[in-house]
């Protein structure tokens, strides 16, 4: 009888071991394929004609940054990262720039030091406007429509705005502005599972 009251028990451990297992499944394609595949995915539906100024807030290691300079062969893909270690190991300038380097479009890339509430550039600077889960990281909703407010100023009219974050906090952004589409990209930017999908955020600047 003792056999068969220990049963629930192992039911219940299989049952979370392989939870786990699958959102770490889920959290690593998303990390070494799926957000890249995605970002490649909305970068091309922009419609880049390769002379555009992008920037990518919070570009950390380069990933959309360096994906984004692929297709501006006559046009500059900036980034900007306060460079915290605990979001991202190995976070520094060094690392991004030999990244693009590795990549064959350093001759196209920069990166500067800026906290993204307060960005270092002129009005109407860019072309079109990246973040990928960077703003829900700011610890309060102000700051954070700062961070959107922001991006908005320094992209030109007509430029376009593509943020990729939490779902919830995506709609928030949305909100903030007025305008903008939301699509949620699926499966392939799970981290986890669908309890940590991101949606992305489509604004066109009126101009």
């Amino acid at each position: 009888m003792a056999a068969v009251g220990r049963r629930p028990g192992r039911v219940a451990t299989a049952t979370a071991g392989t939870v786990l297992l699958t959102q770490a499944g889920f959290f690593l394609h998303t990390t070494l394929r799926g957000k890249l595949r995605i970002w490649a995915g909305e970068l091309d539906r922009a419609g880049l004609e390769g002379n555009e100024q992008l920037l990518d807030l919070g570009c950390g290691r380069g990933a959309v940054l360096i994906e984004a300079a692929g297709r501006l062969p006559a046009g500059r893909a900036v980034g900007v990262d306060l460079w915290c270690g605990k979001d991202q190991s190995g976070n520094r300038p060094s690392a991004t720039l030999a990244n693009a380097a590795a990549a064959g479009v350093a001759d196209r890339v920069e990166v500067h030091t800026a906290d993204i509430t307060a960005l270092p550039f002129e009005d109407g600077s860019f072309d079109v406007v990246t973040s990928a889960l960077v703003i829900h990281n700011i610890p309060s909703d102000k700051q954070r429509y700062r961070a959107v407010d922001e991006a908005m100023r320094v992209l030109r009219p007509g430029g376009q705005l593509l943020i990729a974050d939490i779902s919830n906090m995506a709609r928030k952004y949305a909100a903030h502005l007025g305008h903008g589409t939301l699509r949620r990209l699926g499966a392939g930017y799970w981290y986890g599972g669908p309890w940590f999908g991101v949606t992305l955020l489509h604004v066109v600047k009126e101009g």
